[in-house]
């Protein structure tokens, strides 16, 4: 049971109204209206979740036919700026009430509930009943604090802090890239640190950070797991989404050396095959986890593939291996790589336990696309629920 002075509802002849106006207009105006309401739920001080019931004739997220041939050319870490998003925009908004928003569309507890609108769009598909309990209940335990599961850990093991370091452009399209880190502890607790701007490199088309922007970006990330634990980590793993330059390494390491670090590596997760795949005898693709050295310093890593315990493939498409290219490892990189498995594992947002990318490296979309909604001068919500 829900106190009703916890709930609010939205008039459906005020949305009715709003939804006749162009479409990106529309979705601001929405918003705006939803997070009045959120404000003021979040004020009475006994909210740990807000779940929101979304306009189900809002069409903000039709899409655009351009913009997504375009997206599908460009990096992973781009984020189409072309349209206004109503989920993106509401959490950006909402981020200063401290409280973490469970976006819902009324299909997910009612299936057959379709308006004349949606039924015109393309088809969205809806999961099954069990799958769409584990997700949505497995969210709201994290979101209101819990933490579903974390990874396995040796008692030999260092205590360690693992960082993804991303790019996103800013909102106007500049050829200026803004830096997130997202941090992860070994219990899954999740942190977003906001960095400096990057530029690309002439030489290698690739965003890079200056040297003071790296280490300020790694030092600040390191300082929120100090506050948090009472210690820095013994040990730091940072995966990043393009080449290592000189500047960054010394601004990586400069930050570690300041708290009295000794452990440090630095991985380029490529999201490619290193043009390489593998095949076994059989009908099912290669089993997950494997690993294999394509040359020196080059690596490919099956982070999705046929799992035993199915005794099948859990996907629709032939998997790609990941690239693995470390720039410093104290580690094996066989250990690291089975790190970067276990972190795949880590949304917490699906019932499929077998990500593509680590979570370290799938949440900068996530954060990127809210993120692109904030000004430079907003402060950015640290706690990564905030953004899931």
């Amino acid at each position: 049971m829900f106190d009703d002075t916890l709930t609010r509802a939205i008039s459906q002849r005020q949305l009715d109204r709003i939804l006749t106006k162009p479409i990106n207009l529309a979705t601001a105006e929405c918003v705006d209206v939803y997070r009045r309401e959120i404000a003021d739920l979040c004020d009475k001080g006994a909210v740990d979740v807000v779940i929101v019931a979304r306009p189900d004739d809002l069409e903000d997220d039709v899409p655009n036919t351009k913009s997504a041939t375009a997206a599908k050319d460009e990096a992973s870490t781009k984020v189409d700026t072309t349209r206004v998003d109503f989920h993106d925009l509401l959490k950006a908004s909402s981020l200063s009430c401290g409280v973490p928003l469970q976006v819902m569309r009324s299909t997910t507890w009612d299936p057959d509930r379709v308006t004349a609108k949606s039924r015109s769009r393309r088809s969205r598909s809806i999961q099954d009943e069990a799958t769409r309990a584990w997700n949505l209940h497995t969210a709201l335990y994290y979101k209101a604090g819990g933490v579903p599961w974390r990874v396995q850990r040796q008692t030999t093991d260092l205590d360690s802090l693992y960082v993804g370091v991303s790019f996103f452009h800013t909102a106007d399209r500049a050829e200026v890239h803004t830096s997130v880190a997202q941090v992860f502890d070994e219990r899954g607790e999740g942190v977003v640190v906001r960095g400096g701007p990057a530029a690309r490199h002439k030489e290698d088309r690739q965003p890079h950070l200056s040297r003071p922007d790296a280490e300020d970006l790694l030092g600040t990330a390191l300082d929120i797991y100090e506050r948090e634990h009472q210690h820095f980590p013994a040990r730091v793993v940072l995966h990043k989404t393009s080449q290592f330059d000189d500047e960054e390494l010394t601004g990586f390491e400069a930050a570690i050396d300041q708290r009295h670090i000794r452990q440090l590596d630095l991985l380029w997760i490529v999201d490619a095959s290193e043009g390489v795949r593998l095949f076994r005898n059989g009908d099912h693709p290669v089993l997950r986890g494997t690993f294999a050295t394509v040359k020196k310093d080059r690596h490919i890593l099956y982070t999705r593939g046929s799992v035993d315990l199915y005794r099948v493939y859990p996907g629709m498409y032939i998997p790609t291996p990941l690239g693995i290219r470390p720039a410093v490892a104290e580690q094996s990189i066989e250990s690291l790589a089975e790190e970067i498995l276990s972190l795949s594992k880590m949304n917490w947002n699906q019932s499929q336990l077998d990500g593509r990318l680590p979570i370290t490296l799938s949440a900068s979309r996530k954060v990127a696309r809210i993120l692109k909604n904030l000004q430079d001068q907003e402060p950015a919500a640290s706690r990564y629920a905030m953004y899931m």
